[in-house]
């Protein structure tokens, strides 16, 4: 049964999507602001079929941490969730994306059109400078920047480390990082067909205020995201005892103690 719900959920995502864009394509040639509604009601379409197809909720607490003012969502990054569960309810998000994906049809095409934030792969220091320049517009006009902070899709249960990116952003941009913990890689792993049925979570922390030093933020951030991302996965663990991916994060976590121990 859960192959075909997948099966079913997988295909009506990427149908949807394509479906939705094409029939938004006139917002290209239109005002930025009356396409202002597309990723709300995108998230909110995947939302509906991730919960009614394949079984899997979505539960986000924290919301009264956003501030209104422009800042940064720093969020744990295990699966496509994490690309669209919070837009129903942010005004005018922009992601830091790689910029590669704005040359892929129709999808790059709506990312350049809402602004969202490229990173170039090559000289890192040319890169940073230009995705700094466009973070700081994005920050005065009170926008909400989202960003992995890991840089890629990382295993639930998985160690992980973060890239200094996020610090750079934090020392340069004068606002408030938001933490965001999720356990989604539970119930949607990353690389995987699956979908697990169960309740991805996703808390956001209160802030982490400007004027520390980049090394103590990035600790900083690292452990709060990490402790409560950590405790998240422990209520899966409870709720869906026989999840595959529980069983395998298990697994590394033993794997890992016992190379430590020898």
């Amino acid at each position: 049964m859960t192959a075909i719900r997948s099966l079913i959920f997988n295909s009506i995502f990427y149908i949807c999507t394509l479906v939705m864009m094409l029939a938004a394509l006139p917002l290209l040639i239109l005002p930025r602001k009356w396409g202002m509604w597309l990723p709300g009601a995108w998230g909110r379409v995947n939302l509906f079929w991730l919960r009614w197809i394949a079984g899997v909720k979505s539960e986000i607490t924290g919301w009264e941490n956003i501030p209104k003012a422009g800042c940064i969502i720093a969020m744990k990054h295990q699966s496509a969730w994490e690309t669209f569960a919070l837009l129903p309810k942010l005004h005018d998000p922009t992601f830091i994306l790689k910029k590669e994906l704005q040359y892929v049809p129709f999808f790059g095409w709506f990312t350049m059109k809402f602004k969202q934030i490229p990173v170039a792969r090559g000289k890192r220091s040319v890169a940073l400078a230009a995705m700094m320049e466009k973070a700081k517009e994005a920050i005065e006009e009170d926008r909400n920047i989202i960003i992995y902070p890991e840089g890629t899709r990382m295993p639930a249960g998985a160690e992980t480390r973060y890239k200094v990116g996020i610090a750079h952003m934090y020392a340069e941009l004068g606002c408030p990082v938001i933490p965001v913990a999720v356990n989604s890689g539970v119930y949607w792993p990353r690389r995987r067909f699956f979908r697990f049925p169960g309740t991805i979570k996703a808390q956001i922390l209160k802030p982490i205020h400007p004027g520390m030093e980049m090394g103590a933020f990035l600790q900083e951030l690292e452990r709060r995201i990490e402790t409560t991302s950590s405790e998240l996965f422990e209520e899966a663990a409870q709720e869906t005892p026989d999840n595959i991916i529980i069983k395998e994060a298990r697994e590394r976590q033993r794997t890992a103690s016992r190379a430590t121990a020898n």
